[in-house]
């Protein structure tokens, strides 16, 4: 009868299991806190001042460079149940600097789908990625209709900028377009791309009006480049269309190319884009492009 009772009350007074959305709350201010603590002020550009005790950034400077309130920040860290935007998560990645297996794990931990091209993606399949191989020399790629690069051939790769250095979260044409200065300084034409790209853009939105991915790339997009505010506001509309491009290559000098979209389905989704030589010039210098690359791999 007493250990009985014992075991009962035992039973009555212990705390109740932990559910599993608090366990992943508890991780992911552990797995915030760590992160925080590792970057140095000056990696982010901040003084470190004399009276710094804490290591790494403060809650409030993380929050800050995030474009977050600090009360919320600090709830979560403090595991407090709190709803977390996938476009939140994502500034925190970038402020955290995580890398693409951090990133993931903080997209997981907040049971979030991370809405940014992974550098693998289902819908590419290995037929796909050797055709982007056979048509070398040509710079090819597939982006979906939101601008996504999701898988390129190296020509491409070293058309604009080295694809290869930058971060999944960045391979978005877009983005590159109006942020990546090399990128930029690449398009003979950039003002007339960069108005037109954002038409697209818009044109392309009405099918997505609400979805995440959608409204994390124009809030990133209006937040970095004044100038993409400018054309986003003209509520300019233009369809798809194949036209001459003329590209400024930094190894092999200019390049005039003629642009091609190869639909992958009935729907204006993903596509295959390709730039052919429109002359003997151009031919040549993107075939010491790939040499190029080959070399460089």
């Amino acid at each position: 009868m007493t250990t009985t009772a014992t075991t009962a009350t035992a039973r009555e007074t212990a705390p109740p299991p932990a559910r599993g959305s608090e366990i992943r709350r508890n991780e992911l201010a552990a797995f915030l806190r760590s992160r925080r603590e590792r970057i140095s002020p000056e990696q982010v550009g901040l003084p470190r001042g004399a009276r710094r005790r804490t290591p790494g950034l403060r809650r409030e400077e993380v929050a800050q460079l995030s474009a977050v309130g600090v009360t919320w920040y600090t709830w979560l860290e403090q595991a407090r149940d709190i709803q977390v935007s996938v476009q939140v998560l994502d500034a925190l990645a970038r402020t955290l600097m995580l890398d693409a297996s951090e990133r993931a794990h903080l997209f997981q931990l907040a049971g979030a789908t991370d809405p940014t091209p992974a550098a693998r993606c289902p819908s590419v399949t290995p037929a796909l990625r050797e055709m982007l191989r056979q048509l070398e020399p040509i710079p090819a790629c597939i982006q979906n209709s939101r601008y996504d690069i999701l898988a390129y051939n190296r020509t491409y790769g070293r058309l604009f900028c080295d694809l290869d250095a930058l971060p999944p979260e960045d391979l978005n044409s877009m983005l590159l377009v109006y942020t990546n200065k090399e990128w930029g300084e690449s398009i003979v034409h950039l003002a007339e791309t960069q108005r037109l790209m954002a038409a697209r853009l818009r044109a392309s939105l009405a099918g997505h009006l609400g979805e995440p991915a959608w409204k994390m790339l124009v809030k990133r997009l209006e937040a970095a480049s004044p100038k993409f505010r400018e054309n986003w506001e003209r509520y300019e509309v233009v369809g798809t269309r194949s036209k001459t491009k003329e590209f400024r290559n930094a190894h092999v000098g200019r390049l005039t190319v003629e642009h091609t979209d190869l639909w992958l389905g009935p729907d204006p989704g993903a596509r295959m884009v390709t730039y052919t030589p429109a002359d003997e010039e151009s031919r040549e210098r993107l075939e010491k492009l790939h040499a190029l690359a080959l070399s460089s791999a």
